[in-house]
């Protein structure tokens, strides 16, 4: 059976893994006949917010003990991560991709990314494993690897800081994906546009789907 790495960035939208893209990626890697295992880090998130408002709250909460809220307490940290017990890795996007799995959100194309992160990219793209994204998580990939067609959507400014970076942004709409067949990269916009949760499950849908046909 093909087993697929998710990998979480806490839980909400604002500071962490976005629920739905996260929910609706694993329902679509059941459906589609493949098992999985959640991922984090197991480290302070860089802020908390409260979700209805958007304020800050004076708290600290760990990405890892969030994440495993969506995956029902079943998540490893990232760090035990290894390339040769997966056939592929998923990231789904929220916030929590461009502010605690790399620094994104406040830096841009000048932006790092978790160490934890890097190693599991890099050696998931090495041992000619693909590799998922939805939403903001493929800027992220662009900061890791060069010449890489990536999508987010139809959002300027992101998409400059995707070329900015090295790779090449695709202008998408709901549902659709871009594969970088030469890199087994596979990415897709969700909530980088304006949709609904349906659109959202069309997106998880092919983004498994073509991520799976790159394992064959």
């Amino acid at each position: 059976m093909t087993k697929i790495a998710v990998i979480l960035s806490g839980c909400g939208v604002f500071d962490g893994a976005e629920i739905h893209e996260s929910v609706l990626t694993m329902l679509a890697i059941h459906r589609a006949g493949a098992d999985y295992q959640c991922f984090a880090p197991d480290m302070d998130q860089h802020h908390v917010l409260n979700h209805m408002n958007g304020e800050e709250m004076p708290e600290t909460r760990n990405v890892m003990i969030e994440a495993s809220r969506i995956s029902r307490g079943d998540i490893k940290p990232l760090s035990a991560y290894t390339a040769a017990d997966y056939d592929a890795l998923i990231m789904p996007g929220g916030f929590g991709a461009a502010k605690n799995l790399s620094s994104f959100a406040f830096d841009g194309p000048d932006c790092t990314v978790n160490a934890d992160l890097v190693a599991a990219l890099t050696s998931t793209r090495n041992a000619g494993k693909p590799i998922g994204a939805l939403c903001i998580s493929p800027a992220v990939l662009a900061k890791v690897f060069d010449g890489v067609d990536l999508t987010i959507g139809q959002d300027e400014g992101v998409a400059g800081a995707i070329n900015a970076m090295g790779c090449t942004h695709k202008q998408t709409n709901h549902g659709d994906v871009v594969v970088d067949e030469a890199s087994k990269i596979v990415t897709t916009p969700c909530y980088m546009l304006d949709a609904n949760i349906s659109q959202i499950a069309d997106g998880a849908e092919a983004c498994v789907k073509q991520v799976i046909a790159l394992t064959k």
